[in-house]
């Protein structure tokens, strides 16, 4: 085992190999995904409904996890998300999604939005949480998330 990555690591491949291989694959899963904001996904302040950013999240980081692994997955828990600035109808929001931890059978992934004015060169950081997901099995017991190879 390779303890501090949390996955098994082939007999003929060294620890730095693998790190370079988990670092590849991490770079390689990212996802990002680019919204707009219209009213109909606005409150009364005519910002972003929260949990609409949360779906958005969510949603982001579980495309990232499964581009990481390509297992079935399973969400477990959303850490402390963050909300640092409100998003207005009618600006442009990106999720990207990254791995941030790969366990045994758990996966982290840290995502975050910007928002982004429609009219102007300007790019804010709004939202970041972390969401853990978990492999599992046809049988639905969690699995082993990645093996190299």
């Amino acid at each position: 085992m390779c303890i501090t990555l949390g996955c098994r690591m082939p007999l003929t491949q060294t620890p730095t190999q693998f790190s370079e291989a988990m670092s590849l694959r991490i770079e390689q899963s990212e996802a990002r995904v680019i919204k707009a904001v219209f009213p109909s996904i606005t409150n009364h302040h005519n910002t972003l409904f929260g949990g609409e950013a949360l779906a958005w999240m969510d949603e982001t980081a579980f495309i990232a996890a499964t581009r990481f692994c390509r297992k079935t997955l399973v969400i477990v828990s959303s850490d402390r998300i963050d909300f640092n600035k409100a998003i207005p109808a009618g600006s442009l929001a990106e999720i990207i999604a990254r791995v941030i931890h790969v366990g045994n059978t758990s996966i982290k992934v840290e995502v975050n939005i910007f928002v982004e004015d429609m009219y102007q060169d300007l790019r804010e950081h709004a939202i970041r949480g972390v969401f853990t997901f978990v492999a599992v099995d046809d049988d639905r017991k969690p699995t082993t998330v990645w093996t190299q190879g």
